[in-house]
């Protein structure tokens, strides 16, 4: 795999792409990179307009891209998307994921060729549980994203019933914005927004509880959609369901009253906002390269939220 030209040009972050014969680089978001096919006979292969999304082993924290990469990162999370694509039973962007089908060799297992989509501008985000940002908002005024919630709740509440909180995209490197549902209605239409609404909520709650059978609780997702002018329709794309998208606690020791142990970034967090790395995290200085151990207990992270949920084995 040989890298080419920076991807800056073509959009996003300024990374190393690779040289995929056939597709030709046109984004690199925080951590996958977006092809078009340049040969005619990919599109025709696949039967309609579409795009390699390939997940890279770059991790991100803080709005900060890192130096450090996770080993198998972008296998463990494209694998862990395609078996919920598998699970939800809604219409989703993936055409093809194995190079019988025309992906790459040299990106088999972090790639998928999919549905080119007209993506809305909102970050779908669907809470079963009180915690991260809804907190804080709660502890202000008893809302997220301006709905009331009842008195009392605790960091990791169970809600009584999954609520929609979106946010607006941000570009690489801001943050994304809380907005309410009504500011949703305006940005995407009436009708879009309710249902967008709906397949959040709906997925979230199969999620929730396929994964609350495997001993995981699913706090919080994030999912973004996009319009397939193909077919009309409202159409699931990006990643889906993992530990970069969603909020996994273990269900063994989840202990509402305190933050819980999540199968995501928090030993690349908790080392950032440590005494050791040295790193403010309000500064525009870019954070240190992690420690080999921070890196290894990530992955291993990683590993096991694949494992439990699917039950198959990661090699």
């Amino acid at each position: 795999m040989n890298a080419t030209e920076s991807a800056m040009p073509a959009g996003g972050l300024d990374t190393e792409t690779l040289d995929l014969p056939g597709w030709k680089h046109i984004y690199s978001g925080k951590v996958r990179d977006l092809y078009v096919p340049l040969d005619e006979s990919i599109t025709e292969r696949i039967g309609q307009e579409c795009v390699l999304v390939v997940a890279s082993d770059r991790i991100s924290a803080y709005d900060h891209v890192l130096a450090s990469e996770i080993p198998d990162k972008g296998r463990i999370l494209t694998q862990l998307s395609l078996w919920w694509f598998e699970q939800l039973g809604v219409e989703h962007h993936v055409l093809a994921s194995t190079v019988d089908a025309g992906v790459p060799a040299a990106v088999e297992g972090r790639a998928m060729i999919c549905k080119k989509l007209d993506m809305f501008q909102v970050e779908c985000i669907a809470r079963g549980y009180l915690t991260g940002s809804g907190l804080l908002e709660y502890r202000e005024s008893g809302t997220v994203c301006s709905i009331p919630l009842p008195e009392g709740l605790v960091d990791g509440s169970r809600l009584e019933e999954a609520i929609f909180t979106p946010s607006a995209k941000a570009e690489v490197g801001e943050h994304d914005e809380n907005i309410t549902y009504e500011a949703v209605v305006v940005t995407v239409g009436e009708d879009v927004a309710a249902r967008l609404r709906e397949l959040t909520l709906e997925i979230y709650t199969k999620a929730e509880e396929i994964a609350r059978g495997r001993g995981i609780i699913l706090a919080d997702t994030k999912v973004e959609f996009g319009f397939d002018a193909a077919t009309g329709v409202i159409t699931l794309g990006d990643e889906v369901l993992t530990p970069d998208s969603s909020r996994f606690w273990d269900a063994a020791t989840y202990e509402p009253g305190k933050a819980q142990p999540s199968y995501d970034k928090q030993y690349v967090r908790d080392w950032l906002t440590s005494a050791e790395s040295g790193w403010d995290k309000s500064s525009d200085v870019a954070p240190p390269a992690l420690p080999a151990d921070v890196v290894a207990r990530t992955r291993s992270r990683y590993v096991e939220a694949f494992e439990k949920l699917t039950g198959r084995t990661f090699a």
